[in-house]
């Protein structure tokens, strides 16, 4: 057993999570965005929730899906865009190499969920993230 402990330990500390990219984040989300990861969905679309590096994701899955906080909006996404209400959240769909990046349209602030091609249908991450969503982001003006 003497042995077991420092590999067990060796392992617990290459297991640093998930690393997330780096993105722009709006002005003052940071405690909104906080509220929101430690509301902790613990699945979505079937799967756990894993750990992230650092405080700026959430992800769940292998592939991951991740969930940012205080995106900045989309350069695409435009007032005549289509809004896709989902569990009553409004998101602007963009499809992506392996997948598809939603994000959410008409709320205080942005969250962006990307969902990889292997979960199919994509819309079940957002149904699951939706009540957190809902409420820690208010609803600026509906969508549709």
């Amino acid at each position: 057993m003497k042995r077991l402990l420092p590999a067990l330990l060796l392992l617990a500390g290459c297991s640093s999570g998930l690393v997330v990219d780096t993105y722009p984040t709006t002005p003052d989300t940071d405690a909104d965005c906080k509220a929101l990861y430690a509301d902790g969905v613990q699945k979505v679309a079937g799967q756990k929730q894993v750990l992230v590096k650092g405080s700026k994701a959430t992800a769940w899955g292998d592939p991951a899906i991740i969930l940012r906080c205080g995106v900045t909006k989309p350069d695409e996404l435009l007032a005549t865009s289509r809004c896709d209400m989902v569990a009553d959240v409004g998101w602007f769909t963009e499809k992506i190499a392996d997948g598809y990046l939603f994000t959410t349209i008409g709320r205080q602030f942005f969250i962006s969920v990307e969902v990889p091609a292997a979960y199919d249908p994509a819309a079940d991450a957002l149904v699951d993230i939706a009540p957190s969503v809902l409420k820690h982001d208010p609803v600026v003006k509906a969508c549709v």
